[in-house]
Parts: C-alpha cells; sequence; structure tokens
C-alpha cells in the first residue's frame, strides 16, 4: 500500500494504492501560487523507499507522475445519486432523525453564531497608575492624566443638555406620561422649553434671580412636571432643591431652613399640607406653593393662615408667559442643584452639585459606552428611580443630551412592570433591590427538578458566551427559556446600570445572561455627583465595580486601625476630579471633614485594586465598633455576605463594646423560604415559618456557612438570630431613602429582641 501526493498544475492530489486498485478518492487542495510555482520546476521523486510518495510535475506533462495521476483520475468517480439513497435507507428512522436535528442545529449555531464585542481597551489593564508617588490611578481610555470634563464641546450645562437635545431630535417627543390602562402621551422637546420658560419666568416676576433668591424646591414624585421645573431653574441660572417624598416634616423643615426656600413646586395637595406644617409657627421662610395636581379652596384658606399663596401650575405657567424673560444661561462653575443624602444619622447634609459636576460625569459614562451603547435619539427611559438621587439625575442627563425619550412611571412602584411592558424603555437604570426581586421571582417560576435544570443548563450555556464576549437576545436558550424575562422588562431593554448599593456576583451574572443586554455596575455617591468608577462594555465578570471612570481619577489610603495598607493595594476609597462636589451648603466643618486640602474626597469605604485594575469594594469605614474583646467589627461586609443566602432579604448585624459576640437580626425572604425549607420537609405560612425553630436553625447554619466560605474569622460570625416576618422599609422608618440601613434605628426598634438574644447566649 502506498499513499501519494502529487501536485499537478497547483493542485494537490491524495490518494492511496494497493494492487493498483484505488481505495480513496483524491482530496484537492489549491497550493500557494509561489509554492506551486516552485515545485513545478523540476520532476524528481523525493523517496522511493518509504510506503510514502511525493511527486512534483513539471510542465511538460511526459512523466511517470503524470501517468499515474491519469489512471488514478479514471478510477475515481462522484457516488451514483441511488447509491446514496440506498446507504441512507439502511440507517434506522430514530439514527436518521437525530442526524438530522444534528445537522439543523449546527447549521443553526453556525448561522446565527455572534461575533464577541470589542471592549474599549485591554481588560487586562483597564486602569494605569499616574505619577506623583500617591499611587492614583486612571481609565486607560482617558487619553492623558487630565480628567475629562465634557464630551460635546457645545454641552458644558445642564441648560445646554436640554438645547443640545431639542436640535438633535428636532423637536421629537421628550417626555411621556400615562394614566392607568393608557398609552403614553408625550410632550416634545419645543414643548418642554417652552414650559420651561413659562415657569422660570413666573419665578423671576415672584422675585427669584440667580444672584439673589436662587434656590427653588421641587417636592414631587417622579413626572414630566418634575423634570420641567428643573429646567425652568437651569433657563435662569437657579438652583434646584429636591425634597424626598419620604424625609417627614422634621427633616424637610430642616431643608427650608438650610436652604432658605421660598418657593415649593408640590406634585399632591398632601405635600403641600405638609409644608404648610413645617412653617406654621415659625419664621416665613416659604411664601409660594405651586401644586401640579387640583386641589381645593380650603388649602387656598390654610396657606393664607400662614402666609403662604397657593397656586396650581397651570396659573403660574400663564403668569410666566405674560411676563416671559429672556434666558439667563448658567456658567460650568454655577451651582445646578442642593442634592440632600439622607444620611443613616442626623440632619440631611445638603452635597452643592454644579453643572460642571454632571456634565463631566455625563461626559465620563458616554466615553465608556461610545463604541457599542451610545445612546441615540430612537433611545427610551424609564424613569422610576427617585430624582432627587444624582443616580437617576445623570441617566436622565446622558438620554436628554442625546434627544432621546424618558417615559415616566405611574407613581406606583407595584405597577411598574405594567409600566415597562407600555413603554417597552432600551435604557433601564436599576438598583440591587429589584435585581434580587427579578432573580427570586425567575428562580421561584422554576418549581420542578426538571424546569430548575432547564433554568440552570440555559444559564451556563450563556454565561459560557458571556466570558467570551458575546453578549446577545437572540440565541436559542433566550427563544426557549428566558424570552418570558426579556418580555417582562418590555422586551427591547439594551442598556442596564445598577448602583447605589452593592449587588450579589451571582444574581448580576445570572441577569446578564438571561436579558442579554448590556449591564454594567458602578460604584459611587452623591458626593462624587453619581459614579466614579464603572464596568467597561465585554467586561462582563462580576464582583468588582470596573475602573476609575474618565472623569476622575481614584487612590486608596492607610487605615491603619483595619489593617488595610495602600502598599498592598488596600485602603479607603478617595476621588478627586471635575465630578467631585463643592461641599455641604454651609456646613464648612463638614467639607473638610470630606473633602481634603489637596482636593480628595474621602468616600468612607474601603477597597482593593484587582490585577486587571478594577476596583472590588471590601469593607466600609464608617459603622465600625469595637467587640468587648477589642476586636473592630463592620457590620455591613458581614451582611453583605449573609444576604447571598437564598432565604434570606435583609439582615441587620449588631454588636457592641460589652458584649462579646455579635446577633442578627434576618428577614427571610417570603418568596424563597417556603421552597427553601420544603427539602427539609418543612411547611406552612410565612409568619409559621418565622417563629418555627428548626427553620431559624437551618437559615443559621446556612448563613454561617456562607461566612466561613467568605473568610469571616470567628468574632466575625454571628452567634444567635431572631426571624422577623416584616421587610425593613422606608415606610417604617428602617431604610433611608435610597434603601440604605439607618442603624440607629434599627438598633433602638429590635432593642428588646437584641437584649433577650444577649441573655441566652452562653460565651
Amino acid at each position: 500500500m502506498r499513499l501519494c501526493c502529487l501536485v499537478e498544475r497547483g493542485v494537490f492530489l491524495l490518494f492511496i494504492v494497493r494492487n493498483s486498485e484505488v481505495y480513496y478518492r483524491s482530496v484537492r487542495v489549491l497550493l500557494i501560487a509561489t509554492a506551486a510555482q516552485g515545485l513545478s520546476d523540476n520532476l524528481h521523486l523525493w523517496t522511493q523507499s518509504l510506503p510514502f510518495c511525493i511527486y512534483t510535475h513539471r510542465g511538460t506533462g511526459q512523466c511517470r507522475a503524470a501517468m499515474q495521476a491519469q489512471e488514478v483520475l479514471r478510477h475515481l468517480r462522484i457516488p451514483e445519486l441511488d447509491d446514496v439513497r440506498q446507504y441512507m435507507r439502511s440507517f434506522p428512522t430514530n439514527a436518521l432523525m437525530g442526524v438530522g436535528a444534528f445537522a439543523a442545529i449546527t447549521t443553526y449555531w453556525f448561522a446565527t453564531r455572534p461575533k464577541a464585542l470589542k471592549p474599549p481597551c485591554d481588560l487586562g489593564l483597564q486602569s494605569v497608575e499616574i505619577p506623583g508617588g500617591e499611587r492614583a490611578r486612571r481609565s486607560v481610555l482617558n487619553d492623558s492624566d487630565e480628567s475629562m470634563t465634557h464630551y460635546y464641546s457645545d454641552v458644558r450645562t445642564m441648560y445646554e443638555v436640554f438645547q443640545r437635545g431639542l436640535r438633535v431630535s428636532n423637536n421629537g417627543p421628550c417626555l411621556g406620561s400615562r394614566k392607568p390602562n393608557q398609552p403614553y402621551e408625550w410632550q416634545s422637546y419645543r414643548e418642554v422649553a417652552d414650559r420651561a420658560e413659562y415657569i422660570g419666568s413666573a419665578l423671576l416676576h415672584r422675585g427669584h434671580s440667580h444672584t439673589g433668591d436662587k434656590y427653588i424646591g421641587i417636592f414631587s414624585q417622579n413626572r414630566p412636571e418634575w423634570t420641567i421645573s428643573e429646567m425652568a431653574c437651569y433657563t435662569y441660572s437657579m438652583v434646584a432643591v429636591p425634597l424626598y417624598d419620604t424625609l417627614g416634616t422634621e427633616a424637610v423643615t430642616y431643608i427650608i431652613e438650610k436652604a432658605t426656600i421660598s418657593t415649593v413646586i408640590c406634585d399632591v395637595p398632601e405635600k403641600a399640607r405638609l409644608i404648610l406644617d413645617c412653617v406654621t409657627g415659625k419664621g416665613r421662610k416659604v411664601k409660594t406653593i405651586v401644586l401640579m395636581e387640583a386641589f381645593d379652596s380650603d388649602l387656598v384658606t390654610h396657606g393664607q393662615k400662614c402666609g403662604v399663596e397657593v397656586m396650581s401650575l397651570k396659573e403660574f405657567e400663564a403668569l410666566g408667559k405674560a411676563n416671559l424673560q429672556k434666558p439667563v444661561p448658567p456658567k460650568p462653575e454655577d451651582l445646578a442643584l442642593i442634592c440632600f443624602t439622607s444620611g443613616t444619622t442626623g440632619n440631611p447634609k445638603g452635597a452643592m452639585i454644579t453643572h460642571g459636576n454632571v456634565i463631566s460625569n455625563t461626559a465620563a459614562f458616554m466615553r465608556q459606552t461610545e463604541m457599542h451603547c451610545m445612546a441615540n435619539f430612537n433611545d427610551i427611559q424609564i424613569s422610576y428611580l427617585p430624582l432627587a438621587h444624582m443616580f437617576e439625575r445623570v441617566v436622565e442627563s446622558l438620554v436628554l443630551t442625546q434627544g432621546a425619550r424618558i417615559g415616566y412611571f405611574q407613581g406606583d412602584i407595584r405597577l411598574l412592570m405594567d409600566d415597562l411592558k407600555t413603554l417597552q424603555p432600551t435604557i433601564f437604570p436599576v438598583v440591587p433591590r429589584l435585581l434580587n426581586r427579578m432573580f427570586d421571582k425567575v428562580f421561584s417560576q422554576a418549581n420542578t427538578p426538571l424546569k430548575r435544570w432547564l433554568l440552570d443548563f440555559a444559564f451556563r450555556r450563556k454565561e459560557a458566551e458571556l466570558k467570551s464576549g458575546v453578549m446577545r437576545q437572540d440565541s436559542m436558550w433566550d427563544k426557549l427559556i428566558f424570552r418570558r424575562v426579556q418580555a417582562s422588562l418590555g422586551g427591547r431593554v439594551k442598556l442596564m446600570i445598577t448602583g447605589a448599593a452593592p449587588v450579589s456576583p451571582i444574581i448580576l451574572t445570572f441577569l446578564r445572561a438571561a436579558l442579554g443586554c448590556q449591564f454594567f455596575e458602578g460604584y459611587g455617591q452623591t458626593e462624587c455627583t453619581a459614579g466614579c468608577t464603572m464596568s467597561v462594555p465585554g467586561d462582563w465578570t462580576a464582583g468588582h465595580v470596573g475602573p476609575p471612570l474618565p472623569c476622575n481619577i481614584i487612590k486608596l489610603v492607610d487605615v491603619a486601625e483595619m489593617n488595610y495598607l495602600a502598599v498592598n493595594g488596600e485602603g479607603e476609597v478617595c476621588v478627586k476630579g471635575p465630578n467631585v462636589f463643592r461641599g455641604y451648603l454651609n456646613e464648612p466643618e463638614m467639607t473638610a471633614e470630606a473633602i481634603d486640602a489637596d482636593g480628595w474626597l474621602h468616600t468612607g469605604d474601603i477597597a482593593k485594586w484587582l490585577p486587571n485594575g478594577t476596583l472590588k469594594i471590601i469593607d466600609r469605614k464608617k459603622h465600625i465598633f469595637k467587640l468587648a474583646q477589642g476586636e473592630y467589627i463592620a457590620p455591613e461586609k458581614i451582611e453583605t455576605i449573609y444576604n447571598r443566602s437564598d432565604a434570606v432579604a435583609q439582615v441587620f448585624v449588631h454588636g457592641d463594646s460589652l458584649q462579646a459576640c455579635l446577633v442578627a437580626i434576618v428577614v427571610p425572604d417570603p418568596d424563597y423560604l417556603p421552597v427553601w425549607v420544603r427539602n427539609n420537609g418543612i411547611e406552612g405560612s410565612y409568619s409559621e415559618l418565622c417563629n418555627n425553630k428548626e427553620v431559624k436553625k437551618a437559615i443559621l447554619e446556612d448563613i454561617l456557612k456562607l461566612g466561613k466560605e467568605a473568610g469571616l474569622k470567628s468574632f466575625e460570625q454571628v452567634k444567635d438570630i431572631v426571624l422577623h416576618p416584616e421587610m425593613f422599609s422606608v415606610q417604617n422608618g428602617l431604610l433611608t431613602p435610597t434603601l440604605k440601613a439607618k442603624r440607629a434605628e434599627l438598633r433602638s426598634h429590635f432593642r428588646k429582641q437584641i437584649d433577650e438574644l444577649y441573655a441566652t447566649i452562653k460565651m
């Protein structure tokens, strides 16, 4: 037997000859032209001693190799169709079906196989250290060590944001709202701009100005009038001061006094009454309340008794239209907002945010996402996160810059899913609490072993695509498994960003796979406008918050008492750049505590640099306490770990210097708990399960196991827990409006349970 390879006129022939019979067809492969020319110059037998011959053919063709080739070709023939049919008929039916299915799936996969998104930078080096000896790092997306201040040269203020949106949208739809069971109704960019000028002119007519009485209160849920009132302030260089829905009378009174607010724009009469209660019997700082919704004459009479004029927004706009003033555009360094942070203790602090702060933060987000998911005038954002917080404000700034649309929810978070299906947004900012609920709902529907296996298998397949840089919504697994999840958000979401609090890496990875859209995690705080880090497109790994944004640099400083040292790449996060706020309103001492002499904002969060230049938040400098034996405890770190338990919705870890151990109040997940304990043979209502000792024991064992796996020391683990059936919420005063734990209130609220736990613990 001899394996022969023949080159003839640039064609490579491969065949096997034994006893003058051809047993295998030739495989014809085109050779590279230059190589073919080199081989065709001579004819020689490279070796005859091996059962393997290679011949090359001279152009004359008069040689033994050519004769052998012709003989071989004469024996070669394509099988007849009947032969193929007969051969296929010999296969069993099941085998034929399997071959057909395999061929179809393979063909479909090759036809729809996506390409990995090209990341905007080397994912192994997402930030670089800058000279200066402080170990500060910047984004590699920056062309220099200078931080980014703007993206478009003609957009340096929030007023110019809207003017650009008006231009690029060609006066398209801008702000939309809906009534129950109705479609969205839209106001155009021109209509919004005109209304903003009318309201702003009315404010000027009532005595406000950019040099004098410039602080305007806005006390409302998200709705078009909120943004129009804000734009009215920007059009005439005045300053918007948002008030929270859930602050309460005491905090609202404090803000009105602190910012000397004389005009408040409210949405509903109940909030107007709250304002009147704030000023009753006190100095008459508030002179005017403007109401978006209808109100009765009793409210007007009540206002008159307090020395406050109550007007409708319609009246106010008519007043401005009759006294229309030319816009007074702001400068980048002018104040745009006073954003009062809710704070976990004490009175709110008024963070002074400039136009330049907001623009630099917005520009950095656009720079980071410009390659694959830059917003455009076709996009729609759902607005439901409080506009009083900077996270939502920066997202809306991004949308308005590109001339896109903002659709507001109906005002009831329970109807959000209905709003999403009706609006079909493409941009969806979220917070971890909502992500947790989405995750729990998906897994609670997989209520049989087969469904759970299919869900897990589909997730693993899409997770594998994520790791290779592929992000899509049209895979087989999307069509079979995840279509309903995507449809629940309207079916068109292309960009999501989460912030405000840590999110579990497991939940983030699952939802990235299930939703198949560009899904970013950011980190920041009000004092740096909104964000200072964010994950980059193409890096879909979880467990970090990305590199520094192009608008700032970040360094880590020592926290020696907790053994975090900058030399080890660990320490308190400090931020510097054009997105860092100016300071706290009329609070120079607090400002000096937050921003040092060199302009670095000290966040109070502790982080570490990962090898690829991304940041991982690992601890919190504040809320640290000592146990009786002198060990420092950071409870928020422990709570983050315990919250990974499927059975846990919320947890509050407590300890103090008079005790040698920790205890916790745990709120079980009402959706997942019944499923979780059923595996242990325990059943009952939610309240019954919360009082069940076996359930408590199982949850305690689970969170201790998670703590051990996460590397918690023995003194960082809780000794006992209480199961509480009611969620911590803003309404019951245990969470801030940004959904952070009010630790002092939690400690006071659960004092009895905490004391009982310590009384039963034997050390």
